[in-house]
């Protein structure tokens, strides 16, 4: 655990307080969006099933 911390603070100290903080926003965001993704896709499947009955 030590290791990942250095690792944070040392890319704290480098780039930036702000830049870092976006960075993980963003990576989280890019999860629930493809989460999104795959919902609505499941969705458009349905549909198009109960469309054809």
């Amino acid at each position: 655990m030590d290791h990942q911390l250095d690792i944070w603070l040392s890319t704290i100290s480098n780039l930036g307080f702000p830049v870092v903080i976006t960075f993980y926003l963003l990576m989280r965001f890019e999860r629930k969006i493809d989460l999104l993704t795959e919902a609505i896709n499941k969705f458009i499947e349905v549909s198009k099933q109960s469309d054809t009955r």
